[in-house]
């Protein structure tokens, strides 16, 4: 997924949880635990402003990902 496409699912992604509280009422260890869940490893979390992004291995590739406050877990490749 080239960066247009990456910024486009985002906004997408934004739009669609616009009305939930912020990502930040999950702390980054309930964060983390779902993504560990989820089969992600060495997490880390990516400055971005009010969407927690985040850093993760799967299937040994480096991936993005945006979690919501609800935990809702969106890759972007």
């Amino acid at each position: 997924m080239d960066m247009k496409s990456q910024k486009l699912a985002a906004l997408s992604f934004l739009t669609a949880f616009s009305a939930l509280p912020a990502a930040s009422a999950l702390t980054f260890e309930n964060i983390k635990a779902r993504l560990e869940a989820a089969g992600y490893s060495q997490i880390r979390e990516v400055p971005s402003g009010k969407i927690k992004t985040f850093k993760a291995t799967r299937d040994g590739k480096e991936r993005s990902i945006l979690v919501d406050s609800t935990g809702h877990i969106q890759e972007l490749q």
